[in-house]
């Protein structure tokens, strides 16, 4: 007899959600990635997801597409006909615009059919693609996992938009990210937002790519730094800061030029929206050479004597497979929770993340 289906709890349905799927861990030659998380209680506010583009999207259908329309954008419909699409569409609102000239339809449509072109050349990119979401709520409970599911949630709304306008990810996904969870002036913060105490629930997030050769390209929203262990130094090695942008917790903070600023409250403006040059890079230069990302369970990416430790992790198990090193991170994170406890100190323990690229 089948067994009865039972309805999970929230605390059930949030925490398998939140989780990684082993299933779905990109390949990406010369690299190993691993990542997990386990949360402080029942459920927690982590999040660690692998964007695994070619299992997630059918690339190969929207690369046809793409080209389908940078063909027909380039064909003139016949007179009197109904527009087939938006070049179709803007081309008629122009004609009745005052200055038209003729030949600004075939300027407009190459310019609109160039951009398909580009949109299939950046698809086919993401075939030699890793994404990986690391988000990261205040607190460990419910509500903290209802948070970064939001934040999910918005990510891969947005997504969709970016990979059939541009075929990849785009600093405007990530800039209408941290709009979508302002607190705006009129409507109710997607971050949640207590009016007695006009406290505000906080959520940090690093969204990045992984690519053959090492490369990894990230934009970090109030995230703890990543590190980078040499294979050839054993050790951490010190990354240039400068390279390393980074900008408030999500939400928090809007650009001064952006036009819906006013409709929303932010600790100050930032000078300018997130474009292509606020993204970090980090090369691993050696086979053997490991990145380590993290949340502030693990390590808050601050105290010295914290980072020796964790090196002393990663040199430990720096010959083993991403995923014994990944494991190996969380035990010790998971054994630090075990003295704070002994300490007194449970308000230390916290939601863990730990994700290790290694090449190989």
């Amino acid at each position: 007899m089948a067994k009865a289906y039972t309805v999970p709890s929230i605390d059930e349905y949030l925490r398998e959600r939140l989780m990684p799927v082993e299933g779905a861990i990109p390949h990406i030659p010369d690299i190993e990635m691993f990542g997990n998380s386990i949360p402080a209680g029942t459920v927690g506010g982590d999040l660690f997801e692998y964007i695994n583009f070619q299992q997630r999207y059918d690339i190969e259908a929207r690369v046809a597409q793409a080209q389908r329309l940078a063909t027909e954008f380039l064909e003139r419909p016949p007179a009197g006909a109904a527009p087939r699409n938006s070049v179709d569409d803007h081309i008629r609102w122009l004609k009745g615009t005052p200055g038209y000239r003729p030949e600004m339809e075939a300027e407009y449509r190459f310019a609109k059919s160039s951009e398909q072109v580009r949109v299939a050349q950046d698809l086919r990119d993401l075939c030699l693609t890793a994404g990986v979401l690391l988000v990261d709520a205040q607190g460990h409970g419910i509500i903290s996992a209802k948070i970064a599911s939001t934040v999910h949630d918005t990510f891969h709304a947005l997504m969709l938009t970016e990979l059939d306008r541009f075929g990849k990810v785009t600093p405007d996904l990530l800039e209408n990210l941290n709009l979508r969870l302002a607190q705006s002036v009129t409507a109710r913060n997607a971050l949640g937002i207590t009016e007695k105490e006009r406290a505000r629930e906080i959520a940090t997030m690093l969204y990045g790519e992984v690519r053959p050769g090492g490369h990894f390209r990230f934009a970090n929203f109030g995230h703890p730094p990543p590190l980078v262990f040499s294979a050839e130094q054993g050790r951490f090695v010190n990354i240039d800061q400068s390279r390393m942008v980074q900008f408030l917790a999500l939400g928090l903070q809007i650009p001064a030029d952006h036009p819906d600023r006013k409709k929303y409250y932010s600790l100050n403006f930032r000078q300018k929206e997130f474009d292509s040059s606020d993204v970090a890079e980090i090369t691993l230069m050696s086979p053997g050479d490991i990145l380590v990302l993290y949340t502030d369970g693990v390590y808050d990416g601050r105290d010295e004597h914290d980072r020796e430790l964790l090196e002393g992790v990663v040199r430990e198990h720096c010959r083993e497979s991403a995923r014994n090193i990944c494991n190996a991170l969380l035990d010790y994170a998971v054994g630090q929770d075990t003295l704070h406890r002994q300490n007194g100190e449970d308000d230390l323990i916290d939601d863990k993340t730990a994700f290790v690229v290694k090449r190989i």
